[in-house]
């Protein structure tokens, strides 16, 4: 006589794993046939009446995944049961796969609604404003107020002031915030809550999550409860903070971080900036076309991690518009007194209304009892992914800004939707070898590929061009010169393999670097392609043509 036996089998990652479990339990004695899912995480299979649980049990934990002898089975049912030992707490179906995700920016909702798509059930647990990083306090209003301060630095000068009257403007930060805030507000609601409410498959919890072990989450409600949620998968979205420096004197004073100053209403009169990366100039330039006096204290140089003529441009911009950069300059003492800020540096003091600290973010991981599962994180507390966002423990995966992937939220979303893929049976990676990357400063800064200094650490051999833009006819037609168009080729074969630009809008021209990269052009190649005249892009091509020609003496469009 036979009988049918079903059991949950944990662990596994992907197709092959339930295949490797099939044949496994199909050579146990006494089993006649087997079938294992991967999406469900069960295996379900026909056997002799009386089988040993014990033989079934341990050839599926020495493959290394987990199944627990559920207590309350009999085998004088003519069935046998087993369970993870935990029970699912967020949907009646039992049958699907069930996966947490922990955070609703842009990695949590991309692999959430992948994942619905590839059939599983997804509880989402926020403890703070749905949405996350980006839209509420990050991309969004600082882009927002960017473009304002651009606006009014247009009507205070700009290189036709000649012929057109200049009008200085009047700044009432308490109505461009109104705005602000009306569209971050309207995209929350089209773009998570809206999208949220409308999807059945998923289930959103309001709470703080932490791990009670590698199956299973304790959220703290923000209604004052408890409610523990087993998953087959989890993926940790959680995003990160800005990072505080331990300056002597900086603690208890009312700084800023980034959200605090894209939420002000009022414009300071001095405004102090510790930090020399991407926000700190972003909302330092932003600030000082606003109206503010500002100061950026710089611990190296402007964006020092780029190629050094990127930090240079941008220094030289800042300073025409009347930002004060000091380089290799650091605090070492803040003091508040008297509604002002006093900072002790090298150079002596620095006063200022309001002091913006952007020296870097910090992953959300410290309350998440990462210990509790087994994840590993680094030094900094990022969680350490492979190339298929899975952290140490396989059925736990991670994506964004807590992560050691790059800090930008096209990078989180494209990893959290590989995520999903991966936790659903798929075989997904993310490629970053052509990954771009904008600083919104006047003139913008965009990057792809390797600098000089990276192709030579990786061992690449170089050859580079810069086009300055005066040779761009886009920019002359715009009376707007600064900047430049660096190409970094592989030497010998001509492949491109880096480009960096300092212009205007160069956020719209490094997306067609990066698919000539992706497609392995060679600078010729790029060269020979059609671009429209008196556009920013046309600079690639005459920067690539620099490799052969002297670009001075070709006619305004020539081909």
């Amino acid at each position: 006589m036979t009988e049918s036996i079903a059991f949950t089998v944990a662990g596994m990652t992907c197709d092959a794993c339930a295949t490797h479990v099939k044949d496994a339990l199909e050579k146990v004695p006494g089993v006649r046939s087997a079938e294992v899912s991967y999406l469900k995480g069960v295996a379900t299979l026909t056997a002799d009446r009386g089988i040993a649980q014990e033989a079934l049990t341990d050839v599926v934990t020495g493959l290394g995944y987990r199944v627990s002898l559920d207590s309350g089975s009999s085998s004088s049912t003519g069935s046998s049961s087993f369970s993870k030992g935990t029970a699912r707490t967020s949907s009646d179906d039992s049958s699907s796969l069930h996966i947490a995700v922990i955070g609703s920016g842009g990695a949590a909702m991309a692999a959430a609604l992948k994942a619905v798509e590839q059939g599983a059930r997804v509880t989402l647990i926020e403890r703070g404003t749905l949405g996350g990083t980006c839209v509420n306090v990050g991309c969004v209003p600082s882009k927002i107020m960017i473009r304002a301060a651009h606006v009014a630095h247009l009507r205070r000068k700009s290189p036709f002031d000649a012929g057109i009257s200049v009008s200085p403007p009047v700044i009432d930060r308490a109505t461009l915030l109104a705005q602000q805030q009306g569209l971050v507000d309207e995209l929350r609601r089209a773009k998570y809550e809206g999208i949220l409410d409308s999807n059945p498959a998923i289930t959103v919890l309001r709470g703080e999550a932490r791990f009670k072990n590698g199956l299973t989450l304790s959220v703290a409600l923000s209604d004052g409860s408890t409610r523990e949620v087993a998953f087959d998968r989890c993926l940790i979205a959680t995003g990160a903070s800005a990072g505080v420096p331990p300056i002597p004197g900086l603690k208890g004073t009312p700084f800023w971080t980034s959200t605090e100053a894209l939420a002000s209403d009022t414009i300071p009169q001095r405004l102090a900036v510790i930090g020399s990366s991407v926000v700190a100039v972003e909302l330092a330039q932003a600030f000082a076309r606003l109206g503010s006096q500002v100061t950026i204290l710089a611990r190296s140089t402007l964006l020092f991690r780029e190629d050094p003529a990127i930090g240079e441009t941008v220094t030289a911009a800042f300073r025409a518009e009347g930002i004060e950069v000091l380089d290799h300059t650091q605090a070492s003492y803040v003091a508040y007194k008297g509604g002002e800020f006093v900072l002790t540096t090298g150079q002596g003091e620095i006063r200022a209304d309001k002091l913006l600290i952007a020296t870097g973010r910090t992953p959300n991981t410290r309350t998440l009892n990462l210990e509790a599962a087994g994840v590993e994180v680094n030094p900094q507390g990022a969680i350490a992914i492979d190339h298929a966002m899975r952290t140490s423990i396989p059925d736990i995966y991670a994506a964004g800004d807590c992560t050691d992937q790059p800090q930008f939220v096209y990078v989180a979303a494209a990893a959290g939707t590989r995520a999903a893929i991966n936790m659903t049976g798929g075989e997904a990676a993310l490629d970053l070898t052509a990954m771009p990357a904008v600083v919104f400063t006047d003139p913008q800064v965009a990057t792809v590929g390797y600098s000089e200094a990276e192709a030579h650490h990786a061992g690449i051999e170089t050859d580079s061009r810069t086009l300055t833009l005066d040779n761009v006819p886009r920019a002359l037609a715009n009376f707007d010169t600064r900047g430049f168009i660096k190409l970094v080729a592989e030497a010998g074969t001509g492949r491109l393999i880096g480009v960096q630009a300092v212009t205007p809008e160069a956020g719209e021209l490094i997306q067609t670097a990066a698919l000539a990269i992706r497609n392995r052009m060679t600078v010729q190649e790029l060269a020979d392609q059609l671009f429209p005249y008196l556009t920013m892009v046309e600079g690639l091509k005459l920067a690539a043509q620099t490799f052969t020609k002297d670009v001075k003496q070709l006619s305004c469009c020539a081909g």
